[in-house]
């Protein structure tokens, strides 16, 4: 099953962005004609409106991929799956509830530490109803689990939100990622813009509002540290062939998300009992 976000190049215009690089279930005539047209006295490049936003959210659609079949890749990690590395039987299923990573790939964890990665878009939507249940599961995860959150690469857009994100992660501003999600989300305001000026006086406001200075977020944005962060998230993009957003992996091993799971609480269940699994082998 994969949870697909529609492409929101009508909302974010100059960018084809969305929180999935899934192609979408043809559209219906003259929806195509729709979703491309820019809005009626509305240039081209302008950011979207807050209406034009939460339409995309409405716009998105789940599908339970009852008339999917696995491709040749998912039977051959399946088949790939030694016994020893799928959970007891009852609670989780392999193949349902999470799928192996074949091969496995390395993380950046110390011996007898397990790595729970999430790949996320401030701008994706699931991503941002996910993020109260990942921060309060952060807040009392096992000792051994080190979290790493790592932004999607997938085009200019989530590039732009990617270099906000780890601007507010050297400036120590952890806190500030869920008012980004609230921002762009709630209020409209999506922080990016097809011109790169304009984008970074979008996010340079909304990182003064929150008690950033100019010089601090300057100094960051541009630093060698946040260039790093940029390289790193596209190394992770590519290593793991990441096409959805939200995405959890454990320990390089295992990958799962919200609908494999069941939802967010059975999703923070599932991370732990793998983790547990890992920490025990």
């Amino acid at each position: 099953m994969n949870k697909l976000c529609l492409p929101l190049a009508a909302v974010l215009l100059a960018f084809a962005v969305g929180c999935s690089q899934k192609p979408a279930a043809t559209p219906a005539p003259g929806a195509e004609a729709a979703s491309t047209a820019p809005a009626e006295g509305k240039p081209s490049g302008a950011a979207p409106t807050a209406t034009e936003l939460k339409q995309a959210a409405k716009a998105t659609q789940e599908s339970a991929g009852a008339d999917e079949t696995p491709g040749d890749a998912s039977l051959e990690k399946m088949a790939a799956m030694p016994e020893k590395a799928q959970l007891p039987g009852g609670k989780w299923k392999a193949g349902v509830n999470y799928k192996p990573i074949v091969p496995a790939q390395p993380t950046s964890v110390e011996p007898g530490q397990v790595e729970v990665l999430e790949v996320m878009w401030l701008g994706c939507p699931h991503c941002a109803h996910l993020e109260p249940s990942i921060d309060a599961w952060r807040k009392k995860k096992p000792a051994y689990v080190k979290f790493v959150q790592e932004h999607v690469m997938w085009g200019p857009a989530h590039r732009a939100h990617a270099k906000l994100y780890y601007t507010l992660e050297a400036l120590n501003r952890d806190d500030l990622i869920q008012k980004a999600f609230d921002e762009i989300h709630q209020r409209g305001n999506v922080l990016v813009d097809a011109d790169e000026a304009k984008t970074l006086q979008m996010q340079l406001a909304f990182a003064k509002a929150n008690g950033i200075s100019e010089t601090d977020f300057k100094r960051e944005y541009n630093g060698f540290g946040v260039s790093s962060h940029l390289q790193r998230a596209e190394e992770i993009m590519r290593r793991y062939q990441i096409d959805t957003v939200p995405r959890i992996i454990i320990n390089g091993k295992y990958e799962t998300d919200v609908e494999m799971a069941g939802g967010p609480d059975q999703l923070m269940a599932l991370i732990n009992d793998l983790a547990a699994a890992e920490k025990s082998r």
